[in-house]
């Protein structure tokens, strides 16, 4: 059974979606919430493999807060859900670490397709974005955009794993537990959208030679 919360500033939204997961026998809805701020407490409550998350909320958006979900819990995949297609949006989820971005337009059936593939791990963002993002990396000048995506936290973390360190050495250095070390590192490789910490030790050491240069 998979853990779902919905985050949207308008009621009746809430409930038709609720109304549609709620229908399914793998997938449960374990809270909703209309504000960022309400997210962020009620996440933490109820730790959903899922949060499904508009992009416009009164005190911020959802992308920002995917990220800041990205972060602090690095076991709860996003999925943006918004009335709006912009290529802007897009891009910065895809830089948040959201696992998805769907209109508000879609049917239920493949909303509920997309909810199951991000909770079992894939994701599922419209190819334009992957290419917007994709484009958008290779124009830019100077800093990496997924490096600025990263806390600080994280990019402490990425600098250690540069230097080889283990989860274990890297908790020890930085006064943290090893589990908590693993879960920035989770979510650093899915910022990154990188697969293994290797990869993320070349990105920081090939990053670090750019700048040199």
């Amino acid at each position: 059974m998979s853990g779902v919360f919905l985050v949207d500033d308008h009621e009746i939204v809430r409930q038709g979606l609720a109304g549609v997961i709620q229908g399914q026998s793998d997938l449960t809805v374990v809270g909703e919430a209309a504000s960022v701020h309400d997210a962020l407490g009620r996440i933490a409550a109820t730790q959903p493999d899922v949060a499904v998350l508009d992009v416009r909320l009164p005190d911020g958006n959802g992308i920002d807060l995917c990220r800041q979900l990205r972060q602090d819990f690095p076991r709860v995949r996003c999925l943006i859900l918004t009335a709006y297609d912009d290529d802007d949006a897009m891009f910065a989820a895809v830089m948040a670490g959201a696992a998805g971005y769907l209109l508000k337009s879609v049917r239920a059936a493949e909303l509920l397709e997309a909810i199951r593939g991000v909770a079992a791990g894939r994701r599922l963002l419209h190819p334009s974005a992957e290419r917007t993002a994709m484009q958008r990396m290779r124009d830019a000048p100077g800093e990496d955009p997924r490096f600025g995506s990263l806390g600080l936290r994280e990019r402490q973390i990425l600098a250690l794993i540069a230097d080889g360190l283990t989860n274990r050495q890297i908790g020890e250095r930085l006064g943290l537990a090893e589990k908590t070390v693993k879960n920035y590192v989770s979510g650093l490789l899915s910022k990154l959208g990188l697969d293994h910490r290797t990869q993320a030790a070349v990105f920081e050491i090939e990053r670090g030679r750019r700048h040199e240069g």
